[in-house]
This record gives structure tokens, sequence and C-alpha cells, in this order.
């Protein structure tokens, strides 16, 4: 038995939209971890409440969640609450991460290139989108991953029905400006200056339409990993999304996605704390090509574990 991390707990499962992925990223953790001789346990926090996650006697927890709920930062602040360390990012990163108009705002205040957007919190502020944003135009939920809540918009007249799709999901919009180009994703992995990106995966999907069913479950996604890149330009993407994780205050591991356009600039769309861990998952793809396999992936993650927020030192007596 692998006593280094003690008992671990895989957070798997929730209550998002991305539970059926949350699920397998969570097997798949959980059998790795087992596998290399860890005492790990699988918990499903959309089953299990936190006070069975208190009495669980967790010395780490290794997040594996998606969305709501996991992703952005409040099971982070539970953790910290619960003084269980944990893997990924902390309650204030993980949260403005997985709110993309908050993370577009950070990003454009930093100087770091992302597409042209507007915040759409009514139908009736549709009608100069395609002037401002021009067509297509991309509309989403700005809380959700895994492509929920997300329409490609083609004519104006489409501008409604996409509108209605998002509001499915929450009631503000993200309306962006499509960038036409290649779809690159960068794996971060570690913290502060120590962070460094993995190998570029260019993902090719079938018509550019990289979906829930064409990410997850479908084999005719193709990826090219090193992606075919000069190595400057590789070089030059890597470490702004890096510095596009730093900012944002980022650790442990995130994935950042990337559109390279056709004058070779790229665009960052947005970044994931807790990737993806499936079969069909890009962060162990791109762990891969540095020969680390998916256990050791996993293994590292799990080493990092911590909490975030330092107790006060001068606590009354």
């Amino acid at each position: 038995m692998n006593s280094r991390f003690g008992k671990v707990g895989v957070l798997y499962g929730g209550q998002s939209g991305e539970r059926q992925v949350s699920l397998m990223s969570g097997q798949g953790v959980h059998e790795a971890l087992v596998k290399a001789g860890v005492d790990a346990h699988l918990f499903d926090t959309g089953r299990q409440s936190l006070a069975e996650l208190a009495q669980a006697g967790f010395d780490r927890v290794f997040i594996a969640l998606h969305g709501r709920h996991g992703e952005d930062g409040t099971m982070q602040g539970a953790l910290e609450l619960l003084g269980i360390p944990y893997t990924g990012s902390g309650p204030l990163a993980s949260a403005l991460a997985m709110d993309k108009i908050m993370t577009k705002r950070i990003w454009i205040e930093q100087g770091i290139p992302t597409p042209a957007y507007a915040e759409v919190r009514d139908a009736g502020e549709l009608d100069d989108l395609a002037a401002r944003l021009g067509l297509p135009m991309i509309l989403k939920a700005p809380h959700e991953g895994s492509t929920l809540g997300l329409a490609r918009v083609e004519q104006a007249d489409a501008l409604a029905q996409a509108w209605q799709q998002v509001v499915r999901y929450e009631p503000v919009a993200l309306a962006e400006q499509f960038i036409r180009g290649r779809e690159l994703t960068i794996a971060v992995l570690g913290r502060g200056e120590q962070a460094r990106a993995l190998p570029i995966i260019e993902i090719i999907a079938p018509q550019g339409n990289y979906d829930y069913e064409h990410k997850y479950f479908s084999d005719d996604t193709r990826y090219e990993c090193p992606a075919s890149l000069p190595a400057d330009l590789a070089a030059e993407i890597q470490a702004l999304c890096v510095r596009a994780y730093r900012v944002l205050g980022c650790e442990g591991w995130g994935r950042v996605d990337v559109m390279l356009d056709e004058q070779q600039r790229p665009w960052l769309l947005e970044i994931n704390t807790s990737p993806g861990m499936t079969g069909h998952s890009l962060v162990p793809m791109a762990s891969r090509a540095e020969d680390v396999d998916y256990t050791q992936l996993c293994l590292n993650i799990l080493a990092e574990a911590s909490c975030k927020v330092p107790l006060n030192p001068a606590q009354p007596a």
C-alpha cells in the first residue's frame, strides 16, 4: 500500500450538467490511484453530503468534478473550511475561471488576447450584436462547460433561437466574436513560477463541430499532439497560456482553449481548472506526449493537493 498520501477521496459525480463526464473522470482517476497502491475511495458529491465528507477521514482529495458546485469554487471553499487538502485551484481562481465573462475581463485588463464579446441579459439586446461582433458568432452560457449551452450563429435571424438555447442553462449569455482557424488546447501544470505548459494539442473535429458528443464519445474527432506548429509559435502560445493561468491565480493543473487564426495569432477562449480525465480527455493525452502515463499524471496532481487559504496566525485566545 502506498501510504504517502494517506486516505484519499476522489470527488466525482456532483450535480452539474457535466455529471456524466465527471463520473467517467472520477472512475478513471480512482482506478489509477488504486493501481498505484493508494488508499483511494470514490465520493459522489451529488449523492453524499458535506457532513459525510467531513466524517470520511480523508487526508486529501482529488477533485474530479466538472461544472457548478465542483469546479466553481464552492467545493473548494467547503474543503478549506473542513481543512482537507485538495487538488487544483483555490476558491477564487476556480470561481473566476468558471465565469467566462470575468475571465475575459481579467485577461483583457492584462493584455491577453481573447475574442471580442458582449454580455447579454435580455433578448432585446440581441438586435445590434451582429453589427458589434460580426457573423458568424458564438453564443454561450458563461458558467457551463463541455459545450453545454453553446450555439454557433450564422445568420442574425437565428440569434433569438440561440438565445433560447442558452437561457435553458442560465439567464445571461456571453456573445463572442467567432475566430476562424485552428482549435488548440494547452494543459498547464504546477503553480506560480513553476507552472509550465504541456505539448499543444490540435483538435480536428468533423466540420469543426467539437460538441459534447465529439468530445467524449465519438471516435471521429482527430487530435495531433504535439500540434504541427513552428517551434517559436508553439513556445509563444505555451508561454501565453501559462501567463493566462497565472493571472487568474490558478494552480495545480488546468487547460486553456485557444483559437489560432489565419494570421497565426492566438486567441484565448477559456480556461478549465478541473479538466476531464476520461478516455477521450486531453490533459492525459498531452501528458503521454511527455512519456508520463495516466497513472503517474494522477499521482503528480495528487502530490500537489493543498489548502490555499492560509489560517490567520493571530487567532483569538
